[in-house]
This record gives structure tokens, C-alpha cells and sequence, in this order.
């Protein structure tokens, strides 16, 4: 008998699942802020050809601090892991505060990011060390809660920040959260917290470089209008990625458990599935400008309209953590059909400019179905994760989700970047450049859930593969 939510409130259990929500909470309430006021940073400061690369950089640096995470664990416990994090991120939001440009904020945002990975990966490793396998899809979806959480609070919060044009006042108040999660972890943490073994392997620094390069090869392919130029990027972006998959396979210093990038392996099909869903769902770093700019609503209006997306996540995740292994089956394969028929409602609807009630009837429960799509299967992808994971990667293994969020957020903004571009979002810019690039962006987006479709497919034999061993 599966045990029940009430089992992630009893006991320690109770101040465990704190912690885990409390570095979640931070990292989504952050992204739901900054998503709602970057349209407004743009018309401050100016930059509207990097806005994809304010999310692609804190991505991109979050890698870093995921990477880190298990050696900054071992070097400094459990406590002195978060208080690093913590200050990172606090410095981050502050520069971000007081840019003057965009390149400065960009600046700014890149260190924030480095914090907030980190402070994701100790959520996701904190599931293993602290539960018993028993309750790790639960624990998993407290990941989602916290996301839901910050779905009320971030858009409302941002959108206060950006109607009264006081957006650097939202990166001061996100660093005010900070001292608040480092109270709870001081007095929630067990104090007799098990110490991480030592890593068994250098720091993969090159598998990290080659990781986050190939991110941003993507993103420099989204500065140009040159067709030539964006090909040259992409393709210097897939054999960046080639290469990082090959050295992993070597074994020696890797980022993920053995097998992560092997062909037919468990874990290989069950990583390109969360990549490729995560990356269906990244045009959502696009909604509050395109809802400003074709459909004519307010920040704080937009920045709600866009969080249903999370919202779906949230409650479709929450329901699919307590399903029988029959029903978690039948939502890993519905999963990816109803995300891709809610970014083909957004390819219809987004595109058309006017103030229609119509367009929202149908854009509303579309980001829901996008949010519900990968909700449904996360929780169940999560702990296929550590199931098909060996107990010597077991840190491994739990850094590992993060980096997988961080490389399919990334990858997903990046290339959205490029489309966008592409597709006029800059020049001409304006109404006519948003529409053809809501147009492309998410009618182009709906390849990568039908992609994990197939690699969902393939996880009933990877699963007996890996029972047999």
C-alpha cells in the first residue's frame, strides 16, 4: 500500500518537505517575477534582441551551480551548501536592481542564476537523502507545489512592480525572500544530516563548458537575421551537444548517473523525454509580451494569463503523484498529446491582434493543457530517474533532475530565441513582428512533445531491461 500525502507531514517529514519546497519556492517565484516585468525592463532600458538571452544566461549559469552542487555539499554540508546559494543569489538580484543596460542585467541575472541552481539541485537531492523511495514521487511533486505557490504570488507580484514602473524594486524584493528560506533551512534541517560521500570523480568541468556553450551557440544563432549565420550556430550547437554525449559515455568526471547518454538505455530514453517536454513548454517566456503586445492587456493581467501554464503543471501533477503504476502508464503517454494540442491552440489564437475575448477562451485553457501535459508525466519520469539510477550515482542522480530542467529550459528558450528572431520579433518588432513570431514559435514548438512521445514509448522495455539486470 502506497503511502499517503499525510506521510510528507508527519514527524520530520514535515520540516523535510519545507525545505524542499523552500528552494523551489525562491527559483519559480523569481521566474514568475521576472517574466512579467521583463517586457517592462525592455522599455526602460532598451534590448528587446536579447530578451531571450535574460532567461537562456540564468539558465545557462544555473547549470553551473547544479554541476557544483554535489562538491559544494560534501565540502561544506547541508547548511553551508544553501547559504552559498543564497548569498549568490542575493548578490544577483541585487546587480540586477541597479543595472543601467541590458548587458548589465544580463550580468546580474547570470549570477542569480548561478544561485538558483544550485538551490534547485539541493531541492531535488535533498528528495533521496531525506525520504524513503516510497514517498519520492510525492516529494517530487512538492516540487510542483512550490511552483504553484509562486504561480499566485510571482505574476501578481511582478505585475504590481511593472504597472507602476518600479520594476527594480521587484529584484529587491525577490533578494528579501532569501534571508527568509535561509531561517528555515537553519532551524528545518535535521542536524545530524548524513554527509555526501566524495565524489568519485574530478569536477567535469569540460562536459559543463561543452554543455553551456552549446546552450549559447544557440542563443548567438538568435542575434542574427542571416539564415546562414543561425545554420552555422545550430550546427556548431549539435555537435557541442554530440560531443558532451560522448564524453559522458566515457565514464570518468560526468554531470549524469551511467547510461544517461547511452543509446537503449533506461535512463537515456527517460532524460530526452523531460528535455524535449520541458522544451515544449519554454514559449511561455514569450506569453506576457505577446499578451501585451497583440491582445492588449496590462502586466499583471498578462503575468496571470501566462502563469496557467505553471498552474497546469501544478494540478496535474499533484493528481498524477497518487496513481496506480497502470494509470501513471496511460498519463506518461497522454502527456505529450495534450501538450501538443495546447501549443497547437496557441499557434491558432496567440497570433491574432486585438483585445478579443475569444482569443483569451481559447489561449487561457491552452497554457493550462501545455502546463497539464508535463505535469502529469513529471512526477513519474522523476522517480524513473532514480529507480533506473545505480547507488554509487544516488548524488548524482538527484543533481541530475535539476540539470536536465536547466539544459531543457535553456535549450528550449534559446532555440525559442532563434525562431523568434527569425521570424521578425525584433525587425520589423512591433505588432506585425509579434504576430509572425507567435505564428512560428509555437506552431514550430509542437515537434518536441510528439519527439517524447516516442521516447516515452520505449521506456516498458527499458524498464524490464533494467528489472532483468
Amino acid at each position: 500500500m502506497q503511502p499517503g500525502w499525510a506521510e510528507l507531514l508527519r514527524g520530520g517529514n514535515a520540516a523535510r518537505s519545507a525545505v524542499v519546497g523552500g528552494s523551489l519556492v525562491l527559483h519559480a517565484l523569481n521566474t514568475f517575477i521576472v517574466a512579467t516585468i521583463l517586457p517592462s525592463v525592455v522599455r526602460d532600458i532598451g534590448g528587446l534582441r536579447w530578451f531571450a538571452w535574460s532567461t537562456v544566461l540564468y539558465i545557462v549559469a544555473s547549470l553551473l551551480g547544479g554541476g557544483l552542487c554535489a562538491r559544494l555539499l560534501r565540502a561544506a554540508g547541508g547548511r553551508g551548501a544553501y547559504r552559498v546559494a543564497l548569498t549568490a543569489f542575493v548578490l544577483g538580484s541585487a546587480a540586477c536592481a541597479l543595472a543601467p543596460s541590458m548587458p548589465a542585467l544580463l550580468a546580474g541575472r547570470a549570477v542569480q542564476g548561478l544561485g538558483a541552481g544550485t538551490l534547485s539541485a539541493l531541492g531535488f537531492t535533498m528528495v533521496r537523502t531525506l525520504f524513503p523511495p516510497a514517498l519520492w514521487p510525492r516529494a517530487l511533486s512538492v516540487a510542483s507545489i512550490a511552483w504553484g505557490a509562486a504561480t499566485l504570488l510571482g505574476p501578481a507580484t511582478g505585475g504590481v512592480f511593472a504597472e507602476f514602473g518600479a520594476w527594480r524594486a521587484a529584484f529587491w524584493g525577490v533578494a528579501a525572500v532569501a534571508p527568509l528560506l535561509l531561517a528555515l533551512v537553519e532551524t528545518a534541517l535535521p542536524r545530524r544530516l548524513p554527509t555526501p560521500s566524495a565524489p568519485r570523480t574530478a569536477l567535469p568541468v569540460g562536459n559543463l563548458l561543452l554543455l553551456g556553450g552549446s546552450v549559447l551557440a544557440v542563443s548567438a544563432g538568435s542575434m542574427s537575421a542571416e539564415v546562414a549565420v543561425t545554420g552555422a550556430c545550430l550546427a556548431a550547437a549539435l555537435g557541442g551537444f554530440a560531443w558532451f554525449a560522448r564524453r559522458e559515455a566515457r565514464g570518468g568526471a560526468r554531470l549524469f548517473p551511467d547510461g544517461a547518454t547511452r543509446p537503449g538505455a533506461p535512463l537515456a530514453a527517460t532524460y530526452a523525454a523531460m528535455i524535449l517536454l520541458l522544451a515544449g513548454t519554454t514559449p511561455e517566456i514569450f506569453v506576457p509580451y505577446f499578451l501585451q503586445t497583440l491582445h492588449g492587456l496590462r502586466p499583471l493581467h498578462a503575468g496571470y494569463v501566462s502563469a496557467l501554464m505553471s498552474m497546469g503543471w501544478t494540478l496535474a501533477a499533484v493528481g498524477a503523484a497518487s496513481v496506480t503504476s497502470a494509470a501513471a502508464r496511460a498519463a506518461l503517454i497522454a502527456g505529450p498529446a495534450v501538450l501538443a494540442a495546447g501549443l497547437a491552440a496557441l499557434a491558432l489564437r496567440m497570433p491574432h491582434p486585438g483585445a478579443s475575448l475569444a482569443d483569451l477562451v481559447v489561449i487561457a485553457p491552452a497554457l493550462l493543457a501545455v502546463g497539464g501535459g508535463i505535469g502529469m508525466t513529471w512526477p513519474h519520469l522523476g522517480a524513473r530517474v532514480f529507480g533506473f539510477a545505480s547507488e554509487a550515482d544516488r548524488d548524482l542522480a538527484g543533481a541530475s533532475i535539476t540539470m536536465v530542467v536547466m539544459v531543457g529550459n535553456a535549450a528550449g528558450a534559446a532555440l525559442g530565441g532563434m525562431v523568434t528572431g527569425l521570424a521578425g520579433l525584433s525587425v520589423p518588432g512591433g505588432a506585425a513582428g509579434a504576430e509572425s513570431a507567435a505564428s512560428w514559435l509555437f506552431g514550430g514548438f509542437m515537434v518536441a512533445p510528439l519527439l517524447a512521445a516516442l521516447a516515452i514509448r520505449r521506456l516498458p522495455d527499458a524498464t524490464r531491461r533494467a528489472a532483468a539486470q
